[in-house]
C-alpha cells in the first residue's frame, strides 16, 4: 500500500502515522527525517540538501524528489510505505506522479487528517514550543492552508482523496484511518 499522508501542523498526523505505519507493516518515509539522514550519511543528494538546508532554505523540489526516488527503492518500501510531508505542491505532486507511474506503482490513497483551525490553534498553543507563538502559529496555518488547498483538489480529481475528522479520541481517529484503508490493503 503506498499512501500519501497529509494533515495541518497540530493535526495528531505523527501520532496516527504511527499506528498505520505499525498495522499495515509500512516504510514510514518523512522528508524531514529523510533530509536529515541523507545529510548525516553524506550521500550526494544529502550534501546538494545540505547546502540549502543550513541557510535556512527550502529544498528545491528536484533534489527532494531525487532523494525521494533513492529512498523507494529501499528494501524496506517494497512492501509498501506512508509518505509524510512530501508532496507539498502540485509541482511536486506531479514529479512524484510521474516518477511513480515509469515504475508503474501509482499512489493508493491520499490521506487527509481533517482539523478545524480553532482546535489547532489551541492544541498548538498547548505545546509550549518556542514556534508556538500566537502569530506564528497563525502565519504556519496560513502558509500551509495556502499551500495544500491546490494539492487536495489536485488529488481529489484523480480519486485519490479521502478524508478523515481528526477531532476525537486517537483511538477513535484511528479506527476511522483503518476503514478506509483497510479498503487498500
Amino acid at each position: 500500500m503506498r499512501i500519501i499522508f497529509i494533515g495541518p501542523p497540530g493535526a495528531g498526523k505523527g501520532t496516527q502515522a504511527e499506528r498505520i505505519v505499525a498495522k499495515y507493516k509500512l516504510a514510514h518515509l518523512s522528508t524531514g527525517d529523510m533530509l536529515r539522514a541523507a545529510r548525516d550519511a553524506k550521500t550526494e543528494v544529502g550534501l546538494k540538501a545540505e547546502k540549502y538546508m543550513s541557510g535556512g532554505q527550502l529544498v528545491p523540489d528536484e533534489i527532494l524528489v531525487d532523494m525521494i526516488a533513492e529512498r523507494l527503492k529501499q528494501e524496506d518500501c517494497q512492501t509498501g510505505y506512508l509518505l509524510d510531508g512530501f508532496p507539498r505542491t502540485i509541482a511536486q505532486a506531479e514529479a512524484l506522479d510521474s516518477m511513480l507511474d515509469a515504475k508503474q506503482t501509482p499512489v493508493d490513497v491520499v490521506l487527509e487528517l481533517q482539523v478545524p483551525e480553532e482546535e489547532l490553534f489551541k492544541r498548538l498553543a498547548g505545546r509550549g514550543r518556542a514556534d508556538d507563538k500566537p502569530e506564528v502559529i497563525r502565519e504556519r496555518l496560513v502558509a500551509y492552508t495556502n499551500q495544500t488547498s491546490p494539492l487536495l483538489e489536485y488529488y481529489n480529481k484523480k480519486g485519490k482523496l479521502k478524508s478523515i475528522g481528526g477531532l476525537g479520541s486517537i483511538e477513535d481517529i484511528f479506527a476511522e484511518v483503518v476503514q478506509v484503508l483497510d479498503t487498500f490493503a
